[in-house]
């Protein structure tokens, strides 16, 4: 599978990459197939299994609402989050789904959306969806799996990319003549001495061969200014976020205290953390709400990139858009290395496939716009997934919310400081990139599934839910 920095940042709807952004676009790929089939005629019921991870947590992550949404055709970054409840609740009050506008068929959320506690044998978070005729008789049966970040592949593991039959970014073979074609931390850092290119410059040049190089840049620069409309958002809404626990949102008030009193980052060295932690927790309590995210590159990790780049374009003079981008097409060729050889799932190997992966993002970037060498940027990378090994998934409630937006506000301060280590250093250091990968993805096989998204085990199960 040849990935794109553009399957890394996909711009989608909270709370969830895996439980939400997937099975939408599965449920989605299953009205096309049927369309393209011709069997959407014959179509009188429609009926989704999910197993495992998806099982367990899928109500507090959305899977509920992201495969009706996903059956009446919408696509997750299109769908307007504002108008995302008012469509659910349509659906569930008539019984019935209009599949991509052409016609409706009977669907009841709680009657025809099974949950298997069991999993399905290739990952984790697995679904089925099954067609059926007026006779009862099947039309079709498709099993899908959301194998973390927003990327979905059938059972023979190929790409399902929202309905659309030509291959893009991702899909296997599609990456045939990439001028620098790399699998391993290990074969980026040679591309890189041997042509002598920034580990940015290296992955704009591969990009290019499917985007022109103004395209490449003006959707990296839209990739940023959607994160930054999360971040205001985050800090403009108040109130109780969705779900039993009754979270309230801290961003707005947070970002009063800061703004009303500035005096106190002239005393105080460490208020730019403040800062840090406000974009992070803007961020992810604008996921938990439902709101427009950028998968980065998963949804419960999508506060940490965000606020490490806010911390690059508010604090360090100098930064501009050409900043912007390196910093982005870096963070892209470190996931790039992570989705190629190991997991984004934090129900394949926990949240440090998830917020240890976006730190290491984020570290290895802020290094590079920082000025540091590849060997630098390798070695920021490399701390910042050293330093989250072993991180457990185990929301409260099975909602995107404790740990996880004070999670992506710590693994941010961890790549700030995971890049100042690097750049300290000349890049020489004893453990790879790659064999901290290695040991993420053993650790992941070695967690007990009870700590890996299903809410059974942890935080999950010692925090009382009020």
């Amino acid at each position: 599978m040849t990935v794109s920095v553009f399957d890394l940042f996909k711009i989608g709807i909270g709370p969830s990459s895996s439980h939400t952004v997937g099975p939408m676009i599965a449920a989605r790929q299953f009205t096309c197939e049927l369309q393209a089939l011709g069997l959407l005629a014959r179509v009188a019921r429609v009926e989704v299994e999910l197993f495992g991870s998806l099982s367990a947590t899928g109500v507090g992550h959305g899977t509920d609402r992201a495969v009706l949404l996903g059956l009446a055709g919408h696509e997750p970054d299109r769908i307007d989050p504002d108008a995302i409840a008012s469509t659910v609740a349509t659906i569930t009050t008539s019984g019935q789904i209009a599949l991509l506008g052409l016609q409706r068929i009977a669907f009841h959320a709680k009657s025809d959306l099974l949950l298997r506690r069991q999993s399905l044998p290739y990952h984790p978070n697995g679904m089925v969806c099954h067609a059926f005729a007026a006779d009862g008789s099947a039309l079709l049966s498709r099993p899908y799996y959301s194998v973390g970040g927003g990327f979905v592949v059938d059972e023979q593991g190929q790409r399902v990319h929202n309905g659309a039959a030509p291959a893009a970014p991702g899909s296997a073979g599609h990456g045939a003549g990439l001028p620098y074609p790399y699998r391993t931390g290990a074969e980026l850092l040679a591309q890189c001495q041997a042509s002598g290119l920034s580990i940015a410059a290296l992955t704009l040049a591969n990009e290019e061969h499917w985007h022109s190089r103004a395209e490449v840049e003006r959707r990296l620069l839209h990739i940023w200014h959607t994160m930054a409309a999360a971040v205001r958002r985050g800090c403009a809404s108040s109130g109780p976020l969705p779900g039993p626990l009754h979270l309230q949102r801290r961003a707005p008030a947070l970002y009063q205290s800061l703004r009303e009193r500035p005096e106190e980052a002239l005393r105080d060295p460490l208020s730019m953390l403040d800062w840090v932690n406000l974009y992070a927790m803007a961020v992810n309590e604008e996921n938990a709400a439902g709101g427009r995210v950028v998968t980065a590159p998963t949804n419960g990790a999508a506060g940490v990139i965000p606020a490490v780049l806010h911390y690059y374009a508010k604090f360090i003079p100098g930064a501009g858009d050409a900043g912007i981008v390196q910093f982005l097409l870096t963070a892209g060729a470190i996931g790039i290395i992570y989705k190629q050889t190991a997991s984004l799932s934090g129900a394949e190997v926990g949240c440090q496939g998830e917020v240890g992966v976006a730190c290491s993002m984020a570290a290895g970037a802020l290094a590079a716009v920082l000025g540091g060498t590849p060997a630098q940027v390798e070695n920021a990378a490399e701390i910042g997934m050293e330093h989250n090994l072993g991180m457990t998934c185990d929301p409260v409630g099975g909602m995107v919310q404790i740990p996880c937006i004070e999670r992506n506000a710590m693994g941010a301060i961890k790549a700030i400081n995971a890049a100042r280590m690097a750049l300290r250093g000349d890049g020489t250091h004893v453990v790879s990139l790659d064999k901290v990968i290695k040991t993420m993805m053993q650790t992941g096989a070695d967690m007990k599934t009870k700590y890996k998204e299903t809410s059974r085990g942890g935080l999950a199960v010692n925090v009382v839910q009020c």
